[in-house]
This record gives structure tokens, sequence and C-alpha cells, in this order.
């Protein structure tokens, strides 16, 4: 069974264009499968640290589990400092359409 923390200090919130996006997107994945947004930081070589966005089961071990907009959303300890205060937001237009990722702790 996952520790799960929910009375942590934000680490990491969604815009509720962001949830939207992602409630869609995991209505297309198999029953299952995407349960939870799993966000983290991973090595980028040269340029430091990659976030990565991903669907899982649920939370492991040690995870923060928050929610938001109807969002479940995990992230694992390692990322958890590196990602503190940030805002996961969609963007849709012309020029430029994704996931952006406000961190404060960016350098």
């Amino acid at each position: 069974m996952a520790t799960v923390e929910r009375d942590t200090p934000t680490v990491v919130s969604l815009t509720e264009t962001a949830a939207d996006k992602i409630k869609e997107l995991m209505a297309e994945e198999p029953q299952g499968e995407a349960e939870v947004l799993r966000v983290a930081v991973q090595g980028g070589g040269c340029s430091g640290f990659e976030y990565a966005l991903g669907f899982d089961r649920g939370a492991q071990s040690g995870d923060h589990e928050l929610e938001f907009h109807g969002v479940r959303v995990v992230v694992d300890p390692f990322s958890a400092p590196y990602l503190q205060g940030s805002t996961i937001d969609f963007l849709e237009g012309l020029q430029e359409s994704g996931f952006k990722i406000e961190n404060p702790n960016a350098v």
C-alpha cells in the first residue's frame, strides 16, 4: 500500500484548463491504466533536469498525492523539492500548444 501525503504544502498545482485536457487524455487510455497523473523531474544531460508527465495506475510508496479539478496528481519524493510551488497549465493556440510548467525554482 502506498503512503499518501495529503496535507503537505502544495508541491505542484494544475490549472483548470490543464485538468480538463488531462481528463480528456485519460479517457482515451485503457481502463485502469490512467488513474493518476505522475509529475516528475528526470536528468536531462547538459541542460539539467527535464519534466516528465505521464499516467500511472496509482501512487507508489512515499509519493505525494494531490487533487486538482478532479485530477489526482502524484509526485515522487525525489522530484517534489524541485517542483515545489510549480503550476502546470495547458496552452492551445496557433503558435504554441501543449503543457507548460511554471516553476519558481528553475534557474
